[in-house]
């Protein structure tokens, strides 16, 4: 592993951090999320037609620019800096992927140039609180995740060549805004029991989404009912067959591999988050005079500071090889992710606590980081489930004793 940058993956993160540093500042950080899409419109669009971000990891034939895993969470890092919002991790990270892994080709060459121009956003839709089930990080996503023909679920069902869906999802991100819904939804009932992906699109009939209050304002989430709304099948097919990924394993695996990736980028973009606060709090305390010099001077100061380092740079380090190793096709992205989300608590609480006062208020921002590691939490975690789970994959405890 050559751990350098080159010179196209340094113009990335230089590129995106001035724009981001010129747009994205606390002011229209707050004014965007308030807004109804929940994020700069403007500033996405940018995104898509001036830098190519959705379509970073997308291949050049339909539309993208061909880069890796590893040039998406660099720019993911960059916008984790600023708690950028926008539709960037559910459209690029999560929906696209699955799109190129299951799709036809006929919906591959419709969909994919449009998502990676920035033109439509996608959202995956998962019933439920089950994402971070779905996405293979916390337990194995080959159970009934998606319903397995209970009430709470997704349902899907197909009458005269046409398929239906039934059901609801908690907590879709960015999905009251997305164009287009990548749906989970169980089929076959309990027989031919099987989750299989659907595409609905903004505008269906008997599609309810409604924009839900959040404890992380800047990572919007909607709740998305189906009644009866027609859909069409990822992959195609009639209704006994399954469209299989690459490696041949279907909806559990691709669902799987999306959520190493996902990992991945998200432990970069939590990094970014945390170096940030990191770097606010060292700003403060070398300011804030306490007793005739500045409070940054003092020992138990400097310790703690260092311990939050040391925590960033090591979290840094493990993002950045599970970005590399998710194009190896090794696993490694949900550990990385339950470092960089400690690391980013940790920052966000240490820089909490060192701005005092001022720390606690609303108006001051130092709650808006420590919000993004609680609701990441939520979402994809908690940090000892992606350890645990990631441990129970490599067998490394056996029969109560570490195996060899």
């Amino acid at each position: 592993m050559d751990a350098s940058f080159t010179a196209e993956q340094d113009e990335i993160r230089r590129t995106l951090r001035e724009l981001l540093h010129k747009r994205c500042g606390p002011e229209e950080l707050r004014a965007a999320v308030g807004t109804p899409a929940g994020y700069d419109t403007a500033l996405w669009e940018a995104f898509g037609r001036q830098l190519g971000l959705p379509g970073l990891a997308l291949p050049e034939r339909y539309g993208g620019v061909g880069c890796s895993v590893t040039e998406l969470a660099l720019a993911c890092e960059e916008s984790g800096r600023l708690l950028a919002p926008g539709p960037l991790l559910a459209t690029a990270v999560l929906a696209a992927p699955l799109v190129l892994a299951l799709g036809t080709e006929a919906q591959r060459t419709a969909l994919l140039p449009r998502l990676a121009s920035g033109e439509l956003t996608a959202a995956l839709a998962v019933p439920g609180t089950a994402l971070a089930t779905a996405l293979g990080l916390v337990g194995d996503n080959r159970g009934d995740w998606s319903g397995g023909g209970r009430a709470g679920g997704v349902q899907a069902r197909r009458a005269d060549g046409v398929w239906r869906l039934y059901g609801q999802a908690a907590q879709v991100l960015d999905g009251h805004s997305a164009g287009l819904l990548v749906v989970a939804a169980h089929t076959g009932g309990f027989a031919r029991s099987r989750t299989l992906l659907f595409l609905v699109r903004a505008g269906a009939e008997g599609l309810v989404r409604v924009r839900q209050t959040t404890l992380d304002g800047t990572r919007p989430q909607a709740r998305v009912e189906l009644r009866d709304v027609e859909a069409e099948l990822l992959g195609g097919g009639d209704a006994g067959s399954e469209k299989r990924d690459a490696a041949g394993s279907g909806v559990p695996g691709a669902l799987a591999a999306v959520g190493n990736t996902a990992a991945a980028v998200l432990a970069a973009e939590a990094v970014g988050a945390a170096d940030r606060a990191l770097e606010r709090t060292v700003e403060y305390v070398r300011q804030r005079e306490q007793f005739g010099r500045a409070i940054g001077s003092f020992q138990a100061v400097k310790h703690r500071l260092a311990d939050v380092y040391v925590a960033v740079q090591a979290a840094r380090s493990a993002a950045y090889y599970a970005a590399w190793a998710a194009a190896k096709g090794e696993r490694v992205g949900p550990l990385a992710l339950a470092q960089a989300l400690e690391a980013l608590r940790t920052a966000a609480a240490e820089g909490i606590q060192l701005h005092g006062g001022i720390g606690f208020t609303w108006e001051h921002d130092a709650h808006l980081y420590f919000k993004r590691a609680s609701g990441d939490e939520l979402l994809f975690g908690p940090v000892h489930r992606l350890r645990g789970h990631a441990a129970d994959a490599a067998r490394l405890f056996d029969g109560g004793e570490v195996a060899v």
